[in-house]
């Protein structure tokens, strides 16, 4: 850790933490939703004996390719599927820029770095929730986190 962060540090930053968190969580949806049409895109073209093997058959990471690369609805999905990874990448680079670690996207939780009584710690903090109020050892994860008040 290059950096450890007092709970008023922490809570200052929240506001960019949680824009970046949502942001995260809404291109992360998307992303799903992208790959969940490129199957149903696959299957359809399978189904119809366009392209690659039989539809009884999985297809093979050379077929794949094949077929985004040769038919257009999957080549149009396919850039904005990595255009959403792009986007991603981009936001956790801000998040690892502040020092802050990211647990999970869909929920939000995030770690920032601290220091209590001259040993490290995680102080915890999730999207819904309003100010940091939680911490956790390092080696604990969200369910080990604590109140802050009884922070000793």
């Amino acid at each position: 850790m290059s950096r450890f962060y007092t709970i008023d540090a922490a809570n200052e930053r929240l506001p960019d933490v949680r824009a970046v968190l949502e942001r995260l969580r809404d291109e992360r949806r998307a992303l799903v939703e992208l790959r969940d049409e490129a199957a149903t895109r696959v299957e359809a073209l399978r189904g119809a004996g366009v392209v690659g093997r039989a539809a009884e058959s999985e297809p093979d990471a050379a077929d794949l390719e094949r077929w985004f690369r040769e038919d257009p609805d999957l080549r149009a999905i396919r850039l904005r599927m990595q255009g959403l990874v792009d986007q991603m990448q981009a936001a956790v680079t801000e998040l690892v820029d502040w020092d802050v670690t990211l647990r999970d996207i869909e929920t939000g939780l995030v770690d920032f770095p601290a220091l209590a009584s001259g040993r490290q710690i995680w102080l915890c903090w999730r999207l819904g929730e309003g100010s940091i109020e939680w911490w956790h050892e390092l080696e604990d994860g969200f369910a080990g986190r604590e109140r802050l008040a009884d922070l000793t």
